[in-house]
């Protein structure tokens, strides 16, 4: 019986602050809340997955440079790095695996410098404002993704 397809989940920046930081805006729930809605959600798709939050950019590149080797497709929430970071970007462009890219509060909604997503420009799609549970829909998105490329 052949393994499920594993998928990985990386947060950026300021995300293991979840639960703590600005709550009016990024709400309540915590970085441990939104993996147990992850597995509960991969679980739901026949997807297994992998948990990585760095505040360091290296880390999150490496982190995608491993996933090439293994990883069925990324769901990436970059934080501030969205906005900033051209060599995340680019490993991301790397991936030979779909990339869902997902934000808790709606970045088109916040300051101007917010709304442009280097992330975006090699994401095969973007899921914003739809607070922890957007990770579930990007799981929902990603393995429809993959269904439909192994169709």
């Amino acid at each position: 019986m052949p393994l499920p397809p594993r998928v990985l989940v990386l947060n950026g920046p300021n995300l293991n602050l979840l639960g703590l930081r600005e709550p009016p805006l990024y709400g309540s729930d915590t970085l441990a809340d939104v993996e147990a809605l992850c597995r509960e959600s991969a679980a739901r798709h026949g997807l297994e997955v992998d948990f990585l939050q760095s505040n360091h950019e290296g880390a999150l590149i490496d982190a995608v440079h491993a996933a090439r080797a293994g990883a069925a497709g990324i769901v990436v929430n970059a934080g501030a790095y969205t906005h900033t970071s051209i060599a995340l970007r680019d490993a991301l462009a790397t991936a030979d695996s779909p990339v869902v890219e997902v934000h808790l509060p709606h970045i088109h909604q916040r300051e101007e410098y917010r709304h442009r997503s280097y992330v975006a420009e090699v994401a095969d799609a973007m899921i914003a404002g739809a607070g922890i549970h957007r990770y579930a829909l990007a799981l929902t998105h990603l393995a429809h993704l993959l269904e439909k490329s192994a169709a």
